[in-house]
């Protein structure tokens, strides 16, 4: 069964961001709350995470994860970023924005869309992220928190709590999320491309959502 915890929206307490970073560097797979709605999440080089995920949200190989990571810089270790991208990346971050970027040789193939080699980053905009970041030292490799059948993420943790309960090792809860997924941007290939509408003024990609 997985571990409740019940913490601050905008001051989360240390000591749960701690003992919530310490069970994802045991493996622990945890639901938590970002700016847009929840996630699934964990240490990056556990191998066994990705299954899990894909088995939760029933997802492929083809299916792009995220890494949160705490600022720009950040960012830059794990992806290629040209000086156009960066200012928009500057410009966009924190923010409700994943981004498709090229990735470098410090991520695991196995982390990366198969055939593109991309990767998707983003620095979200929440307190609670940004403890459980800062607690781990490192980025968290992420998916939105939307189960098989459904057509929007889940943005409740007792309701995560009541479905998920058996396959996650922690929830932790701040509240609600706003519902609506983050805008998903790629910048692979040169000029910004939407993937996805979401949360997040597209105008500074020059983009619209139709």
């Amino acid at each position: 069964m997985a571990q409740f915890f019940t913490v601050h929206p905008e001051q989360p307490q240390p000591r749960l961001m701690h003992q919530a970073a310490e069970i994802m560097r045991r493996g622990g797979l945890v639901a938590f709350p970002t700016d847009s709605a929840y996630a699934l999440g964990g240490h990056t080089g556990d191998a066994g995470l990705l299954d899990r995920i894909r088995r939760i949200r029933n997802v492929d190989e083809r299916h792009h994860f995220t890494l949160l990571c705490r600022d720009l810089s950040e960012i830059g270790t794990y992806a290629r970023v040209d000086n156009a991208q960066y200012r928009l990346l500057k410009a966009t971050t924190p923010g409700p924005y994943t981004f498709i970027l090229e990735a470098t040789k410090e991520l695991p193939r196995r982390l990366l869309h198969p055939k593109r080699k991309t990767i998707g980053l983003r620095v979200p905009e929440h307190p609670v992220v940004a403890a459980l970041l800062e607690a781990l030292g490192e980025p968290i490799l992420s998916s939105t928190l939307i189960l098989p059948g459904d057509d929007l993420p889940m943005t409740d943790a007792e309701d995560i709590r009541d479905r998920l309960s058996k396959v996650v090792d922690l929830v932790i809860d701040s509240g609600g999320c706003p519902g609506d997924p983050t805008s998903v941007i790629d910048l692979s290939s040169g000029s910004p491309e939407l993937v996805r509408a979401g949360r997040g003024d597209l105008s500074p990609f020059g983009l619209d959502a139709g």
